[in-house]
């Protein structure tokens, strides 16, 4: 299949961003992995933005300032949210779109209904939005001790494949890799985004003052049997990769109420 045309010099610009903040182990090691498949640009949010969703920031300013990131590599903390990092690195750093943006490797799982929360799929939704090819990585692992090693595997097989094939510049991926040690590790899996979620709760606390505050707490529950989803390929020690996409549509139903509703 024919490669996706890059920049006039044949050198891609792979524009890295997160949800974790600029200083996160998994950041730098996405960065470590690709850094030799063209020019890296980082964009990162100065601190942690998990659980941001798609959230811009309106009302206030924006601030970039520049990173000591890894030798050769250009790098900015942003004040802003992980869509605002992908915003100002496409208008303001790169001043052109990247040939792909590659986002994590998130600290923690982004399967199922994560993914709507996700700050880390979140950015690659917007390059996405912005007609940039992209990717976001998760590691089943919260830890900033977390290791790596499987995870920048895949981090460089799926970037290499997304690189050399002509895709839809709409393109998003979500890819999540288990925890476990890179031989555990059974291969990779296309697959569909499972029905999961958390049955959540608030626990209910008194500060120092005696006023009430709330601490989100919540169980994960997988209601989702089927053998093609997110969530058995990670329980089996696969790597899971879900396209995804911004329309949210609904074209089955779209069509149901063509046909049952008259709308005038």
């Amino acid at each position: 299949m024919a490669s996706r045309k890059t920049s006039k010099s044949k050198e891609p610009v792979i524009l890295i961003t997160n949800d974790d903040g600029v200083t996160a182990p998994g950041i730098r090691n996405l960065a470590e992995a690709v850094k030799d498949l063209g020019k890296i640009v980082v964009v990162a949010p100065d601190k942690p933005q998990s659980g941001m969703g798609h959230a811009i920031t309106i009302g206030q300013p924006l601030r970039l300032h520049s990173v000591n990131f890894m030798e050769g590599i250009e790098a900015w903390g942003c004040s802003g949210t992980p869509v605002d990092c992908v915003k100002l690195a496409v208008d303001k750093v790169l001043h052109r779109k990247p040939d792909i943006c590659l986002s994590g490797i998130n600290h923690g799982a982004n399967h199922s209904i994560n993914v709507i929360y996700s700050g880390t799929m979140s950015a690659a939704v917007e390059a996405a939005i912005e007609s940039i090819p992209s990717i976001g990585f998760s590691l089943l692992d919260y830890s900033v001790e977390a290791d790596f090693t499987a995870a920048r595997k895949y981090v460089r097989l799926l970037t290499e494949k997304m690189l050399k094939t002509s895709l839809d510049k709409h393109t998003i991926l979500n890819v999540n890799i288990p925890a476990v040690a890179d031989e555990l590790i059974k291969g990779m899996r296309l697959c569909r985004q499972a029905y999961a979620k958390y049955d959540e709760d608030f626990i209910e606390r008194h500060d120092p003052h005696n006023r009430k505050y709330y601490w989100l707490t919540g169980e994960f529950k997988n209601m989702d049997t089927g053998k093609d989803t997110d969530v058995w390929a990670l329980k089996n020690n696969y790597v899971s990769v879900v396209p995804v996409q911004f329309d949210l549509t609904n074209y089955v139903l779209k069509s149901k109420l063509e046909k049952k509703w008259k709308l005038t």
